[in-house]
């Protein structure tokens, strides 16, 4: 059954995994996949491709992605991120097609995190979309970082982003995400930003990626939903987050995020229990994982137990 209601697409595996000092092997890797999957989550960021040197913990992308690919259901959209044409190249030979090109709204940041300036970074994006005359079923997604406030930099007005949202609409492209990569919106800010982007271009999809850093991440989820956006990142246990934003909690919870969706009426498709076994799969393999979920810690409410089972028998009945 087609959801109509809230798409959480969980980056777990991608944003989750990407900072933690030891390298989780392969298998578990694979095995976390397979679990959020069981979960009904219908979209899954599963790796990076980028430099080893950079990333460690992503060099086995390439494995990671022939192990998952084959066993992808229908109906499941699986992504990936590339930091450049390098990348790209390296997803696309291992057969990945959807792509997550990711660079930030702020000049500063984008200098910081991925060495180029914001023009070189639009320059780098032309020349994977031309991959896509060897692969016409590529399919890029772009990721606007720091749209909400700059740790250089500090507050971006609106205007910044939609001339960036224009810049890629006049591109080709027509999925795009806006992050609060450090922290810093909130549910006012979040609303007026979401509303002008679905105002202002409306056959573009957009989607919300928002770290937990002061808490405020299930509010913003909310406010991003009412405003018409309605794909919301989140990550199992609250893992990840940005490095330029130290001892801040990481991406908000995708359990808490199904458990407050789903507690308003609003579906999911996922299945909070099997979230959660996916959570506690991940600490028995890594003892001592700082998770900040709340429903982690606290547990679902025996009312909606009903509710969560609803929400599994809508995804795959």
């Amino acid at each position: 059954m087609e959801n109509t209601g809230v798409v959480i697409r969980d980056v777990m595996m991608r944003d989750g995994l990407q900072n933690l000092k030891d390298f989780i092997a392969t298998e578990v890797k694979i095995e976390l996949f397979r679990m959020l999957v069981a979960s009904g989550l219908q979209r899954i960021e599963f790796t990076s491709f980028v430099s080893p040197k950079a990333v460690p913990q992503f060099a086995d992308a390439s494995q990671v992605a022939q192990a998952v690919l084959p066993i992808t259901p229908i109906g499941v959209e699986v992504s990936a991120l590339i930091p450049n044409l390098k990348g790209a190249q390296f997803a696309l030979d291992n057969g990945v097609r959807r792509l997550a090109f990711v660079m930030s709204v702020s000049e500063s940041h984008n200098i910081n995190n991925v060495r180029r300036s914001t023009a070189e970074s639009i320059d780098e994006l032309k020349r994977i979309l031309a991959l896509k005359e060897k692969h016409p079923d590529m399919i890029v997604d772009v990721g606007m970082a720091t749209v909400f406030g700059c740790p250089f930099e500090g507050k971006i007005s609106p205007k910044v982003v939609l001339q960036f949202v224009q810049q890629f609409y006049e591109l080709g492209i027509r999925s795009m995400a806006v992050a609060d990569t450090v922290g810093f919106g909130n549910p006012k800010e979040i609303r007026e930003v979401s509303r002008l982007c679905v105002s202002e271009f409306p056959d573009v999809v957009f989607s919300v990626h928002l770290h937990n850093t002061r808490g405020l991440g299930s509010a913003n989820a909310v406010a991003a939903f009412e405003s018409g956006v309605h794909i919301l990142d989140g990550a199992v246990g609250g893992l990840g987050g940005c490095p330029f934003a130290p001892g801040a909690r990481g991406n908000t919870a995708t359990e808490d995020l199904v458990f407050m969706f789903e507690a308003m009426g609003i579906t999911t498709g996922v299945n909070i229990d099997a979230l959660l076994e996916v959570a506690h799969y991940f600490q028995s393999v890594k003892p001592g994982i700082d998770f900040s979920s709340n429903i982690l810690e606290a547990g679902v409410p025996k009312y909606l137990g009903a509710i969560t089972q609803n929400s599994k028998e809508q995804k795959w009945g």
